[in-house]
């Protein structure tokens, strides 16, 4: 069975979305579309703008959604999905790729999800760390001891969990981490501690925007963050990515989940190949490859 996996922030890179752009006029009429419903244009940031332009949160989460949703459009009657999966902001390119969002309400809830995410972030200055070496149940005991917010965010693969909470805890959660034997317990270059309760802000700014917004019954299963399980119906699949901005994404367990139901075979639609690096940690049998335009021709 074929599986489908959309990355999230941090696959970001100049030039994304310019050879779709060039090759494809769907994807050129979608880009265009994209650019007047945010107001501004986004293909001049994506196509040209320095790494520093791409990383404002209002601008990256809509690149990296743009450049999954409309690759994926471009590859016609091959994307054929028995299921698909996203990383975080990768949940709404998955959302759009199965069918659940349209393309023009997919791109305004990220916008949204983007501003509230970063007036939460202005809110209270928190972080994130990157642990790697140690089981999760290690890291986990770690965070519920330590002083202050911190919590596992994004459990990315076997020995890979992300810390998210309130300056001073993570810094203290380090130092515990590498008592406790972490090969590297390093703090993100990122501009708030997103999966964690410090998201509260923006979860309830979000709920309002899904709660307006049209959910179709998907064309295949999504494996969600929250759950880490297919889910099919719209009201549940509502109800989780409201969830997600304050709760761990269970990345591991999602792509656990997925070979257990079947998955054998995993296309990344999107910029880089993080998600693929993932999965092969996750499961070393499992094939990965990168969707690309050419697949279409």
């Amino acid at each position: 069975m074929k599986a489908y996996v959309f990355p999230g922030q941090g696959a970001q890179f100049t030039g994304m979305g310019l050879d779709l752009y060039e090759n494809s006029p769907l994807a050129q009429e979608l880009f265009e579309k994209a650019n007047d419903i945010l107001g501004f244009s986004i293909t001049d940031i994506m196509f040209e703008g320095s790494a520093e332009d791409l990383k404002e949160t209002k601008v990256t989460q809509p690149a990296i959604f743009l450049h999954s949703v409309i690759l994926a459009k471009t590859l016609g009657d091959q994307f054929k999905p028995d299921m698909v999966a996203g990383h975080s902001l990768g949940e709404f390119s998955a959302l759009v790729a199965n069918g659940t969002l349209n393309f023009e309400d997919g791109l305004k809830l990220v916008s949204q999800r983007a501003q509230a995410m970063q007036k939460a972030c202005e809110l209270q200055p928190s972080t994130m760390a990157a642990v790697l070496g140690l089981d999760d149940d290690i890291v986990e005991k770690v965070c519920a001891t330590t002083d202050g917010i911190v919590v596992a965010a994004n459990y990315n693969c076997p020995g890979q969990l992300v810390i998210s909470g309130e300056i001073d805890a993570i810094n203290r959660a380090c130092e515990t981490l590498k008592e406790e034997g972490a090969r590297r317990a390093l703090v993100l270059p990122v501009g708030g501690a997103f999966h964690s309760p410090l998201m509260e802000p923006a979860r309830e700014e979000l709920a309002a925007a899904i709660e307006n917004t049209q959910f179709n019954a998907p064309n295949c299963p999504i494996y969600q963050n929250v759950t880490a399980s297919a889910v099919t119906d719209e009201n549940e699949i509502k109800a989780n990515l409201i969830s997600q901005l304050t709760a761990p994404v269970r990345w591991t367990q999602s792509v656990q989940q997925m070979i257990t139901d079947g998955a054998s075979h995993f296309t990344e639609v999107g910029p880089g190949k993080v998600l693929q690096g993932l999965v092969k940690k996750i499961n070393r049998d499992t094939e990965t490859a990168s969707a690309t335009l050419e697949s279409n021709a």
